[in-house]
């Protein structure tokens, strides 16, 4: 159990991230093919086609970066410090990490025989070393990451969504109280379920969310004097079903596509994402939806977040609409 220790500053200083992070879904990942134990997040559709995909002669391509993590240990610091997103990036905060540090990050694995040469000459700063770590990642990210991204990417809107609707709503009392069945808040501690016992005091410095495709269970990435970041599983990914097939002839089917895309409330971006439009055209549609009283839109700082009215519900359930008057 790791209990991480809130002050009021702290509580003021939760913000959630502004995208996946490239590495640290490339780490999570490599621990799937290392045979770490499941989770919820492992029974995406996508994970366990993915995991079919790399059994069948793909994952050969993760070579000795297969000994940058086990099944049952931490990462690198390096690839589970999520500020980045993108995996140029990520790549860029490879190069940057000091040798001393590098070299840290890497005296918690254990490398196979085969490649501890290799890792001893990373730990030490040589340049042809590092240089192959990023190519290596390069090639695992191009092969058997870059094709899941645009899905990882909506997901993780879809997640963002609901996180700050939550926010919106509750507080940040709500958002901590929602992260997961393995995370309780007890203000002024969050419980995050792990294997040991820690305490870690945020110290004013607050919490940034990040929601992994890959993760299985909440990970938290801690350097002493630095932010602390909860890295916990995306919200379970939901398609609609049918609503396109049935509701197009009435509203056409990119229209029905958007309001069912808003079972989950979305902003304009993340709505573009979920249903393969454009923001501009996302947000046509989205206000054509709530002058018909299907959806309703509030302003939240300089983004909108899109939610279905009790008409859109019911239209999309076929059910009676409750407590609806028409004019």
């Amino acid at each position: 159990m790791i209990r991480l220790h809130f002050t009021e500053a702290d509580l003021r200083r939760v913000t959630l991230a502004p995208a996946p992070d490239a590495l640290l879904e490339i780490g999570l990942s490599l621990r799937r093919l290392r045979g770490a134990p499941g989770g919820a997040g492992w029974s995406r559709p996508a994970v366990l086609e993915w995991n079919r995909g790399m059994a069948t002669g793909s994952g050969t391509r993760a070579g000795r970066l297969l000994d940058l993590v086990s099944s049952d240990e931490a990462m690198p610091a390096f690839l589970c410090q999520p500020d980045a997103g993108d995996f140029s990036a990520g790549i860029e905060r490879i190069r940057r990490t000091p040798t001393a540090q590098l070299a840290v990050d890497l005296s918690h694995l254990n490398p196979s025989r085969e490649v501890s040469g290799w890792y001893r000459e990373l730990a030490d700063g040589d340049t042809e070393a590092r240089q192959t770590l990023v190519s290596e990642l390069d090639d695992y990210f191009t092969a058997s990451m870059e094709p899941l991204w645009p899905r990882i990417r909506a997901t993780a809107a879809a997640d963002r969504a609901l996180r700050a609707e939550t926010l919106m709503r509750g507080g940040v009392d709500a958002l901590l109280a929602t992260l997961g069945v393995t995370c309780r808040w007890e203000p002024p501690v969050l419980h995050v379920g792990t294997v040991g016992t820690y305490d870690i005091p945020l110290r004013g410095l607050g919490l940034t969310l990040v929601p992994s495709y890959f993760a299985s269970a909440p990970l938290v990435g801690y350097r002493p004097g630095g932010t602390v970041t909860l890295i916990y599983p995306m919200v379970p990914e939901g398609r609609p079903e049918g609503a396109p097939d049935v509701l197009g002839p009435l509203l056409g089917r990119t229209r029905a596509a958007v309001l069912a895309a808003l079972r989950r409330p979305a902003t304009t971006t993340a709505l573009a994402e979920r249903t393969g439009v454009s923001p501009a055209s996302a947000s046509q549609h989205a206000a054509v939806l709530r002058n018909a009283g299907l959806v309703s839109t509030v302003r939240t700082g300089s983004a909108v977040l899109h939610t279905l009215t009790p008409l859109g519900e019911a239209l999309l359930g076929g059910g009676p609409a409750r407590h609806v008057s028409i004019r």
